[in-house]
C-alpha cells in the first residue's frame, strides 16, 4: 500500500497544510468511476429489457393442490 502511495506523491507538487484539494488525480478517479457506473447502468437496462416477466402457470403444482384438497 505504501509503495503505491509513494508513486502518487510526485503528482502532488506542493501540499499546502491549510488547503488540500483532490486535484487532477481525484478528478480522473471520479470520472472513471462515473463512466463505469454509467456503463453498468446502460448494460443492466439492456439486459432488463430482454427479460420476459410473464410467468407460465404451474399446472403440476395446481394438480397436486387439488388432489390434496380432495383427499382431505
Amino acid at each position: 500500500m505504501s509503495l503505491a502511495v509513494t508513486h502518487l506523491v510526485p503528482l502532488a507538487k506542493e501540499v499546502d497544510e491549510n488547503k488540500v484539494t483532490p486535484g487532477v488525480l481525484g478528478f480522473i478517479v471520479f470520472a472513471v468511476m462515473a463512466l463505469a457506473v454509467w456503463g453498468l447502468m446502460k448494460s443492466m437496462s439492456k439486459h432488463m429489457n430482454k427479460v420476459d416477466f410473464k410467468e407460465a402457470p404451474d399446472t403440476e403444482a395446481e394438480r397436486k393442490a387439488d388432489s390434496a384438497a380432495q383427499r382431505g
